[in-house]
């Protein structure tokens, strides 16, 4: 690390199916400066859920050995990201009496900490306690009640939940691999940083990542998540149904899935053959069965997909747009079949340029680390930051809700370096 020069060092680890991403980000002179990354393969995960710890740990620790040496740094803590069918998310309304008084911080404070009041059993670890909005004597759409004068604040929370031994076990992993410091983020709330427009996120957008083992879905509306899920299916299922009814091994049919999409298949001219080169050799193989297969998967995915869309618009908040991203998303031709069952706008995803944030990396397979590195920046104290950094997502409420939730949550406790 540069003497003098860095103030901060953030780590951003994305752990999936088959591929572990670091992005390592420095903080110099108020601004982000994004160092390096590294794409290691993993085992021992699968669909957001630790199958072999032993094996899970060795990969974490090459990634990370790999990222200090790439980058020049130690890395003592990072920012994890977590997905997974087991994650879960609810909206919830608390309030406090003001009296006619001035609304200031503790105020803030007490609404949010009672909307958060909520039961959550005890398999259940809260992640976030997100902010939503704030009503000031029954008028809703407040962003920040600071300063304003009432009787009765209303604080609308939107909380993550996850299966407890699901994180525990990734943490600990994270732990025996040499790392002190960990704290857990969505993955989805890390990703949308980084691929959502601000505008997007007031409109009423829907992003949704299609990873190797799972698909995860994050809405926002006035500028705040409203709905979240995540779908135990993803891009390798793609590649296992080639593999299936090509009758070739799961490397080659990845290849196939990367380098054909259903619209190149269709448009490539007559006949009912297409050759593939992999490692040396063609082969031949039928258009038509490659076509039934892909469109098969495809249907059913954006299927699953489309019914979490009916689910945010029974509550009077249907999607404008839908913003795709990661690899399973690069099929060629699944955009345009998404808009089509869907039945509104999709655009594919590429990382944003932001303002405060040097060199950010435009790898769609590295947007969630990076999204976890600019969620920590986020959280740095706007001493930290220069004026020109980007506020993120949710802002100064978020590291505020953030901090009360960390003040009096029970269960795992993750150490911030």
């Amino acid at each position: 690390m540069p003497s003098g020069r860095s103030e901060q060092i953030l780590v951003g680890l994305d752990v999936g199916t088959t591929k572990i991403c670091t992005v390592v980000g420095e903080v110099v002179r108020g601004t982000l400066l994004i160092r390096g990354m590294q794409i290691s393969p993993a085992q021992g995960m699968r669909k957001g859920v630790v199958v072999n710890m032993d094996e899970l740990t060795l990969s974490i620790a090459n990634a990370l050995r790999e990222a200090e040496s790439g980058c020049g740094v130690e890395i003592n803590s990072v920012y994890l990201g977590l997905s997974g069918a087991h994650v879960k998310g609810f909206g919830s309304i608390g309030a406090a009496g003001i009296g006619g008084r001035e609304v200031g911080r503790r105020e803030i404070e007490e609404a949010l900490d009672s909307a958060r009041s909520v039961y959550v059993p005890l398999d259940r670890d809260v992640l976030h306690v997100l902010p939503a909005g704030y009503a000031v004597d029954g008028q809703n759409g407040i962003t920040d009640p600071s300063g304003m004068t009432c009787e009765r604040l209303e604080a609308h929370v939107f909380v993550v939940t996850a299966s407890v031994s699901a994180v525990r076990n990734l943490v600990a992993c994270v732990n025996k691999a040499g790392v002190e410091g960990v704290e857990v983020v969505f993955s989805p709330l890390a990703s949308a940083g980084v691929f959502l427009t601000e505008e997007e996120r007031e409109m009423g957008a829907v992003f949704v990542d299609i990873g190797g083992g799972t698909t995860d879905i994050l809405f926002f509306r006035d500028g705040w998540p409203r709905h979240c899920s995540v779908l135990a299916v993803g891009g390798n299922h793609f590649t296992n149904d080639i593999a299936v009814g090509l009758g070739v091994s799961v490397s080659e049919a990845e290849h196939i899935k990367k380098h054909v999409g259903i619209e190149a298949l269709r448009r490539a001219g007559d006949g009912d053959e297409i050759e593939v080169s992999y490692e040396g050799r063609k082969r031949a193989f039928s258009r038509s069965r490659l076509v039934e297969i892909l469109e098969a998967r495809s249907y059913e995915v954006l299927d699953l997909i489309r019914k979490e869309l009916t689910q945010c618009a029974a509550g009077d908040i249907a999607p404008t747009k839908v913003v795709l991203a990661g690899g399973g998303a690069l099929l060629n031709g699944l955009d345009r079949m998404a808009e089509s069952v869907w039945g509104v706008p999709v655009r594919l995803g590429s990382p944003l340029k932001k303002r405060g944030v040097q060199n950010m990396p435009d790898a769609p397979a590295c947007a969630t680390a990076a999204g976890l590195v600019l969620y920590g920046f986020d959280a740095l104290p706007d001493m930290v930051r220069t004026r020109d950094a980007v506020a993120g997502v949710f802002g100064f409420i978020k590291g505020l809700a953030k901090e009360i939730f960390n003040r009096k949550k029970g269960g795992i406790a993750y150490v911030r370096n």
